[in-house]
C-alpha cells in the first residue's frame, strides 16, 4: 500500500435501513445498477427457511435452508444478523459477505433496524444509512399510494415506523428521501469518498 493512499482492495458493508415505504429497496436497486458503483457494490443474498416462490433459485435469490440447519447456523454464530418473521427465519450469512469483501467488493444490505444494529455490533466499520421520508404523513401517503396494504396494515407500518425512527442515532447517516433523484444523489455522495 502506498503511503498516503487508502487501501481500496477491501470492501465495506453498507447497511440500508428504514421504515417500510421510505424507499430503501428502490435506492438499493438503483445503487446496484449505477454505472459508478455497479462494479464495486454487490447485493447481499439472505438465507431463509421459507419455501422458494415462483422462479426463485437457491444461491441467486436466497439461500434456502431447513429450520434445523438455520438454527444450527445461529448456534454456530454464522449470521451477521437474523430474525424470525412470523413462522420463517431470515438472516445474512457471514461467510458469503466475507467472501465478497475479500474480493474487494462492498456488500449492500437492505435490512430492518433490528438487523442493522446487529450488523453494526459485529462490524463497527459498516456504513449504516437510515432512509426516511420527510414526515410520517408523507410516509402514510406513500403507503396508501402503493395500494398493496389494508388500512390496518398501514396503521401497523406507521406505528412500527415511529419506533424505528427512534433508532436513527445508531446510524452513521440519515438520508431523507424527498424525491428518488435527490435521494440517489445523496446516497452516492455518502458512498463516493469511501468506495471510489
Amino acid at each position: 500500500m502506498t503511503p498516503g493512499k487508502k487501501n481500496t482492495t477491501v470492501g465495506r458493508i453498507i447497511i440500508l435501513s428504514g421504515p417500510s415505504g421510505a424507499g430503501k429497496t428502490t435506492l438499493h436497486d438503483l445503487l446496484l445498477k449505477s454505472p459508478r458503483f455497479a462494479r464495486r457494490v454487490v447485493r447481499s443474498i439472505s438465507a431463509t427457511t421459507r419455501k422458494p416462490r415462483g422462479t426463485e433459485k437457491d444461491g441467486r435469490d436466497y439461500f434456502f435452508l431447513s429450520p434445523k440447519m438455520f438454527e444450527f447456523k445461529i448456534k454456530r454464530g454464522q449470521f451477521l444478523e437474523w430474525a424470525k418473521v412470523f413462522d420463517n427465519y431470515y438472516g445474512t450469512p457471514m461467510s458469503a459477505v466475507r467472501a465478497e469483501l475479500k474480493r474487494g467488493k462492498s456488500v449492500l444490505l437492505c435490512i430492518d433496524v433490528q438487523g442493522g444494529r446487529q450488523v453494526k455490533a459485529k462490524a463497527p466499520d459498516a456504513i449504516a444509512i437510515f432512509v426516511k421520508t420527510t414526515s410520517l404523513d408523507e410516509l402514510r401517503r406513500r403507503l396508501q399510494a402503493r395500494g398493496t396494504d389494508s388500512k390496518e396494515s398501514i396503521a401497523l407500518r406507521l406505528k412500527t415506523a415511529s419506533e424505528e425512527l427512534k433508532q436513527v442515532q445508531f446510524y452513521d447517516h440519515v438520508l431523507v428521501n424527498d424525491t428518488i433523484e435527490h435521494a440517489v444523489a445523496k446516497l452516492e455522495a455518502i458512498l463516493e469518498p469511501v468506495l471510489l
